[in-house]
């Protein structure tokens, strides 16, 4: 298993791509770090979000190119979010009606073997 690292991410990021580098590396949404660094900064934290963004993107090293391609495949995980993968909202609609019924079919199936003779039959052999 491969050991994590912290990289900046600029080509992904706004200004430096700290809040991004911190997102991959924690596995959270980069929009939730963002929302973290700006309220810190408003709500009086000022010189501490500036000084410690500025300090993170001069030691830092930005993401090798090579780490991009080997963790292509990742980039697309990161849209935990249907609608982020780019989906129409029907075709998503569409897709969790399908997996409904498909859950729902499981299910009657279940509730038939449950209320069956064959059921009560198999629990009392088993308590043999």
């Amino acid at each position: 298993m491969s050991k994590k690292s912290f990289y900046r991410e600029p080509t992904t990021g706004k200004i430096a791509g700290i809040c991004a580098g911190i997102g991959r590396y924690f596995g959270i949404e980069v929009w939730w770090i963002r929302i973290l660094a700006v309220s810190i900064f408003l709500l009086g934290g000022n010189l501490l979000v500036v000084f410690a963004y500025i300090g993170v993107w001069l030691m830092i090293d930005k993401r090798p190119i090579s780490l991009y391609e080997e963790n292509h495949a990742e980039d697309h995980t990161l849209k935990s979010k249907p609608w982020q993968a780019g989906k129409v909202p029907s075709e998503l609609l569409a897709d969790l009606d399908a997996e409904y019924q498909q859950i729902e079919g499981k299910l009657r199936k279940i509730e038939a073997y449950v209320t069956s003779d064959a059921y009560k039959v198999n629990k009392e052999f088993n308590q043999l």
